[in-house]
């Protein structure tokens, strides 16, 4: 016989006790109505008559309404993982017991989907609901069964890792992690790649608020995006002072547009086989009243993920466009000099994008064979037939396309040629290894080669020596820019080296 009445309700009670430990596991128990409800209680309260076990079976019903109610408060709605309320209690006790030497060291490691935001108006709430709901599975399946895991935003994730004894133990969590992220959502048959940008904070820093573990771990999330996204980062105390800087760039970039910081610099497109410039990359600078020249890879993330890079790009495409009409009409070249104006991922989800494209040529009068718009692959690869469809769009207006920093993201070959894109950048982190060993001379020609047979020209990113010039014109490479030609520079230097007609 199963303990009685009192002795079960207690049992029950006990349980409850800690309502939020109890929310993590699954309903255990179910309630029958008719004579087989009355029987059941009768055989697990160990009841003397039907109406003491109709009282504990109404007993235990009004227990598990309380426990019910409190369960979904600990619960997201969505992905059916435990909340933000929920980690933060587990995380305070583990705390709690870490400095009592109660438990070994853990780690808290917090994600954050990498312009998820973009996405989401891509592709509508709905269908990122059912993408949150099969990251949040697929999360749960690449951690260990004594690891916690909850969804604390939108599109953010905490992660408790008991056991962890080392920085690098973390590290391959976290890198394991973004491994199984990177690999393709099917989403109405449709495959979605996106990063993920993870940071650490380690318990064995001394922790006595649980809320500054987890404010850690964001924070190095945050640095680990201003690195370019897609990483992961170990928090370290100087990150503190990193993000209220960051906070302040932010603040003063909303003003910089309307106080006219922005500098556009432009890099010189070589031609490998006359030697001579055809045309320009228009890159952005900030010319802060404080800070001096910051460079782009140091405000385009924090632009990128406040939203204020649609308003930079189109900026930049305005004014890359109207200085290059200036040009034109002082140079006379056969044919005219061109532009490349890289658009980012969240431009390139704007619906409104093409109207922005067909407005900028026609304030400036630019003929739009003169314009080419770069996007990396990886932006492709986020929503494949919506980017086809975008490109597509693109080409029409008869823009040039040019797919940027080939080989770096993850593209299938099968895709490619469905892109109808004008030229290839390889990127330069295989440019600079030209020489160095055969095998990245082999990737090199392969690339050149497939570019070729797609019908696109090349362009070779970051030459900085005559023996990759060499190589590069010894493939056919159509087109060349680096430091080896001339950094970036402002429109009144560019222009000046333009005239001076030089050949390489």
């Amino acid at each position: 016989m199963v303990p009685n009445l009192a002795k079960f309700s207690n049992l029950i009670r006990s349980k409850l006790s800690d309502l939020s430990d109890l929310a993590t596991f699954p309903p255990q128990f179910i309630l029958l109505s008719s004579s087989v409800g009355v029987g059941l209680g009768l055989l697990l309260l160990g009841s003397t008559s039907p109406m003491q076990a109709v009282g504990g079976l109404l007993s235990c019903l009004g227990i598990l309404l309380i426990w019910r109610s409190h369960s979904s408060a600990f619960r997201d709605r969505l992905t059916g993982l435990p909340n933000r309320t929920l980690f933060m209690r587990r995380l305070e006790r583990s705390v709690r017991q870490t400095n009592q030497r109660k438990q070994n060291g853990f780690a808290v490691l917090f994600l954050d989907l990498d312009r998820f935001k973009s996405m989401n108006k891509k592709f509508g709430s709905k269908r990122g609901d059912r993408l949150l709901v099969k990251i949040a599975s697929r999360l749960k399946t690449s951690i260990g069964s004594h690891d916690f895991l909850a969804r604390v935003g939108g599109n953010e994730f905490a992660i408790l890792l008991s056991e962890v004894q080392s920085e690098e133990q973390a590290s391959w969590d976290a890198h394991h992690l973004q491994v199984q992220l990177n690999l393709p959502f099917e989403i109405d048959t449709q495959e979605i790649c996106l990063t993920t940008s993870i940071g650490i904070a380690l318990s064995s820093a001394g922790y006595v608020w649980s809320d500054d573990l987890l404010r850690d771990a964001q924070t190095a999330m945050y640095h680990a995006k201003s690195l370019g996204r897609a990483r992961y980062a170990l928090f370290q105390p100087s990150m503190r002072v990193q993000a209220v800087t960051l906070l302040q760039i932010e603040t003063d970039l909303r003003r910089a547009v309307e106080r006219q910081e922005l500098r556009l610099h432009y890099q010189p497109l070589v031609s490998l086989q006359t030697g001579k410039i055809v045309g320009f990359e228009a890159l952005a600078r900030w010319q802060h009243p404080k800070h001096g020249l910051i460079a782009p890879a140091e405000f385009i993330p924090i632009a990128e993920d406040s939203g204020l890079i649609t308003s930079v790009g189109y900026w930049a495409m305005l004014q890359a466009c109207y200085q290059l009409r200036i040009w034109q009409q002082r140079f006379l070249t056969d044919p005219p000099l061109m532009v490349s104006v890289n658009l980012s991922s969240r431009q390139f989800a704007q619906p409104n994008l093409i109207n922005q494209v067909e407005c900028v040529l026609a304030e400036t009068g630019l003929d739009a064979q003169s314009l080419k718009l770069e996007i990396t692959e990886s932006m492709v690869m986020e929503d494949i037939e919506a980017a086809i469809a975008t490109l597509e769009q693109i080409k029409a207006l008869n823009v040039r396309l040019g797919i940027d920093d080939f080989g770096t993201g993850y593209s299938s070959l099968s895709h490619l040629y469905r892109f109808p894109a004008d030229t290839l950048k390889v990127d330069q982190s295989f440019i600079s290894r030209i020489g160095l060993d055969e095998e990245n001379n082999e990737i090199v020609r392969a690339i050149v080669t497939l570019a070729h047979n797609l019908g696109m020209t090349v362009i070779a990113e970051g030459i900085e020596t005559q023996e990759q010039l060499a190589m590069l014109r010894s493939l056919n490479c159509e087109y060349g820019q680096g430091y080896f030609f001339s950094e970036p520079l402002n429109h009144e230097a560019a222009a000046t080296l333009f005239a001076a007609a030089p050949r390489w």
